[in-house]
């Protein structure tokens, strides 16, 4: 879509700061922090150059040789699994001429061939093959850059920075949070793509607030309590507290939604109930797959993770997902579902995939259609940031973070 910039928003020298300085930590972000090139370039540098991302899910990659590309920005990552079944990320460059070494979106190989001059690298990233470089040519000195790289529960996580923040808080929110669905072992059943023109921040602030899903989401909302106003669900609360108890099921809700002067990745675990009767999150609300890690029974409650800037993961006892919002430029994004299930679940036979991913696609459908609009609005000359209500405190300590994050 053609970029709609209105010249009155836009910065002025040192403006970045100048708009921190200014904004009213009770209201929305303002127009330039949407639609300003200089603040995504900022935002690229101290957003995505610092914290960490889910790339995906080692489901993805079992077998030595699998791959599949991810990107952030500008920056093309190949997240592969090498011939020793070590998962690296490495930077999708090629050391001679700079040009991408592969361009498959996923795939098995033993060998990244570059199209334009046809260096040739390992799935670990070493330089095999260099035509024509002579006898003395040191290709232990070219190989693929690798991009820092973790996996928690079965999560890849990988991040752009040289000293990247620390992960114990990260590791141990995941560990606790999703330990007892057994992540490590899952088995990916899905991925879908959406594209959004829109900044991206409009999509994680769309995705961290539930003030909308009642309006936008009728098929998400009678499932799911979250989508009341806490103090008329607290029964609820306590109501799924005794029943984890029965099942002997130990998931805490925990904050360590900190800045990066902690020298750690923010994360946030919320344990929160799912409305009288319903097992999981799908069409009638009924079990679409067998039950996954030390789950014996449905406990009637729901586990979601915030991870860093843009990565979000929900689990149900019998299947989760996985939510990325990727920048692309200064008014594109992607949004990227990774469904979930047990390793040793078979389509067909276990679970339908239609089933299986129909909430989340219809939810996320709508989810694009009014983040499209939300910025086709914030684009106006009439927008000016409105007050956050009572239901949208994430949202509120969201973009109060990321302001402290860009500072």
């Amino acid at each position: 879509m053609d970029r709609v910039i209105p010249s009155s928003v836009v910065p002025e020298i040192g403006g970045i700061q100048a708009l921190i300085a200014k904004q009213d930590p009770d209201l929305s972000l303002q127009q330039a922090f949407y639609t300003d090139p200089s603040v995504f370039q900022h935002d690229m540098e101290r957003i995505f150059g610092r914290h960490w991302t889910i790339a995906g899910h080692i489901g993805s990659i079992p077998k030595p040789g699998d791959f599949f590309l991810t990107e952030i920005g500008s920056e093309s990552i190949i997240i592969a699994r090498g011939q020793d079944g070590r998962v690296r990320a490495l930077a999708n460059v090629c050391r001679h001429r700079g040009a991408n070494v592969c361009s498959a979106k996923s795939g098995n190989t033993r060998v990244f061939s570059c199209p334009y001059h046809g260096w040739a690298y390992t799935t670990d990233g070493r330089l095999v093959s260099a035509r024509h470089m002579g006898d003395e040519f040191d290709k232990s000195k070219f190989g693929l850059k690798e991009v820092q790289s973790r996996v928690i529960q079965g999560l890849i996580f990988i991040t752009l920075a040289d000293e990247p923040l620390g992960t114990v808080r990260l590791e141990e929110t995941l560990n606790e949070g999703f330990g007892p669905y057994d992540w490590t072992n899952a088995k990916v059943a899905a991925r879908e793509m959406y594209r959004v023109d829109a900044n991206w921040k409009l999509t994680v602030e769309n995705y961290v607030e539930c003030y909308h899903c009642a309006p936008a989401h009728p098929e998400y909302s009678v499932l799911h309590a979250i989508e009341r106003p806490r103090e008329q669900i607290e029964g609820m609360y306590s109501k799924l507290a005794d029943r984890a108890r029965e099942l002997g099921i130990a998931i805490n809700s925990s904050s360590h939604w900190d800045g990066s002067e902690t020298g750690e990745e923010a994360t946030y675990c919320l344990r929160y109930p799912l409305t009288d009767g319903v097992e999981t999150g799908s069409r009638d609300g009924k079990r679409v797959a067998p039950l996954m890690g030390s789950f014996k029974e449905f406990d009637g409650g729901a586990t979601s993770i915030h991870c860093g800037p843009t990565s979000f993961c929900l689990a149900y006892p019998d299947h989760g997902v996985i939510y990325r919002f990727i920048p692309r430029d200064l008014q594109w994004s992607d949004m990227e579902a990774i469904w979930l299930v047990r390793g040793d679940a078979v389509e067909g036979r276990d679970y339908n995939l239609d089933e299986l991913t129909w909430l989340w696609r219809v939810t996320l459908d709508a989810d694009k259609a009014i983040i499209e609009a939300n910025q086709r609005g914030v684009n106006s000359r009439y927008y000016e940031p409105g007050p956050f209500a009572p239901m949208e405190t994430n949202e509120k300590r969201y973009v109060n973070w990321y302001l402290k994050e860009i500072a």
